[in-house]
């Protein structure tokens, strides 16, 4: 299967440390190095894993970060001849520690480049896949992609994450067939568990199916009809690399869903995958 993403592409610096410091500590890195990171594009390096043909657009920088991402990405048999280039600007970078106690990561992300642009989306024929994925950034931008896709390909599923709380984001829910959400949009709203989200955001859309991960907890799903199913964790021998755990969980969804399975049995796979990526480093699946 075709499957188009539209988000974001980092450079990643990664500290592996044996416990997370405290405040003014100072303490010596056991491992480091540098991969190409992003929400939409990590989502993409599993599906090729998986057997799909995908094509990543989104911003880059004119920089030799840039060019690494590129190359990463195409190694990983992923197309990018329709991202966008913005002369003179700089890779978003994200500085991650990551904790071997705990496996557990700790972001700080810089970036200062323009969002990718509807202008840009419009010149991408986009009969020619079977799924897109939005990942939820500028509002205005997501949401005239989601309308334009929505128009021109009218037989693509149409799926978008919400990830953290940008202001008027439940406007791209409505928008999409499938909605993925994180338990970091959900805390930041004072929602306690999968329930209390599903009832806040339902009213956005009668029709979508609600995806939502809750880490050690598992994950929920909500259909249009009101119910709901939870699949718990799948909990490796060894927690070691939480990063891009969330990202792989959008993965299994998207490609058990287009398998054509139930939304249980996607959920149940998307859980799984994201389990046993949290018992080894990086996204590459067994």
């Amino acid at each position: 299967m075709r499957v188009l993403a539209v988000g974001g592409a980092t450079l990643d610096i990664v500290n592996s440390v044996a416990a997370y410091p405290k405040e003014d500590d100072e303490l010596r890195a056991i491992s480091h190095h540098q991969s190409r990171g992003g929400n939409a594009a990590n989502t993409l390096v599993v599906l090729s894993q998986l057997g799909h043909q995908c094509s990543w657009v989104g911003m880059l920088g004119d920089d030799a970060a840039s060019r690494y991402i590129i190359d990463d990405l195409r190694r990983n048999g992923i197309d990018t001849e329709r991202a966008t280039v913005h002369p003179g600007g700089t890779t978003p970078t994200s500085y991650i520690i990551s904790s071997r106690a705990t496996g557990s990561r700790t972001i700080v992300h810089y970036r200062d480049l323009p969002e990718y642009s509807y202008t840009a989306f419009k010149k991408i024929d986009l009969g020619i896949y079977d799924w897109i994925h939005i990942e939820g950034r500028e509002v205005s931008v997501c949401e005239k992609i989601l309308r334009h896709a929505r128009e021109v390909a009218r037989s693509t599923t149409l799926s978008v994450e919400v990830e953290k709380p940008r202001k008027s984001i439940e406007r791209l829910i409505g928008l999409a067939d499938f909605v993925m959400f994180s338990k970091s949009y959900a805390s930041a709203h004072g929602y306690r568990n999968a329930q209390q989200l599903f009832d806040a955001v339902r009213p956005f859309s009668i029709s979508a199916m609600l995806f939502a991960a809750w880490g050690e907890a598992g994950a929920w799903l909500q259909g249009a009809d009101g119910r709901s199913h939870h699949e718990p964790a799948f909990r490796p021998p060894a927690v070691v690399d939480t990063l891009g755990a969330g990202d792989v969980f959008n993965a299994g969804l998207i490609d058990a869903l287009l398998a054509g399975n139930e939304p249980e049995a996607a959920l149940k796979h998307a859980v799984h995958l994201a389990g046993e990526k949290c018992g080894r480093r990086g996204l590459r699946i067994a």
